[in-house]
């Protein structure tokens, strides 16, 4: 059974979509810093979970999930930070991003995280369970709106009293 025309297939990205990746990041943002980042952060982490969209064997979309830390809130909170996500342009507003942080969002999951946090729109974000950090009394290391910077839990109470400073792998403070 093959998939069909047009449908889109989440997996994990391999070593041969390096140069896809980076073309769409580049093309999505407008500019080389979000490329740039997912290269710093493959590079230097293991432990981040890469995925892929691809339709008709082309790889159209990707997003990214890397380790971050809560300073202050104690032991056993293991969670990871959305970014960057990314679609090519020209196949954006056709469900793609969603599959990838749906898909995403069961790999974090399924590898034992409790919570993603993320700074993106707080327009498209809350569908997938994402509310204001501060709903659980964290901030983000960088100055961010407060709208902007959201948290879900994956695990129900992994975050209820977190609290704390969410701080990002060192590649983001290049970015």
């Amino acid at each position: 059974m093959g998939t069909l025309p047009g449908a889109i297939r989440v997996r994990a990205e391999e070593s041969g979509d390096h140069s896809a990746v980076y073309e769409i990041n580049l093309r999505a943002f407008g500019q080389p810093g979000e490329a740039k980042l997912v290269e710093a952060l493959r590079r230097n982490l293991d432990t981040c979970i890469s995925l892929v969209a691809e339709r008709d064997g082309q790889v159209v979309g990707h997003i990214l999930f890397s380790p971050v830390s809560i300073e202050g809130a104690g032991d056993g909170i293991r969670a990871m930070g959305l970014a960057p996500m990314a679609v090519a342009p020209e196949c954006q507003r056709q469900g793609i991003g969603s599959e990838l942080v749906r898909v995403g969002l069961k790999a974090c999951r399924d590898g034992g995280y409790g919570a993603v946090v993320l700074v993106g729109h707080p327009e498209f974000y809350p569908r997938f369970g994402f509310v204001p950090a501060s709903t659980y009394s964290l901030r983000c290391e960088y100055e961010v709106p407060d709208p902007v910077f959201m948290a879900t839990e994956l695990t129900p109470g992994a975050l209820g009293r977190a609290g704390g400073l969410v701080k990002y792998a060192p590649e983001f403070a290049n970015l």
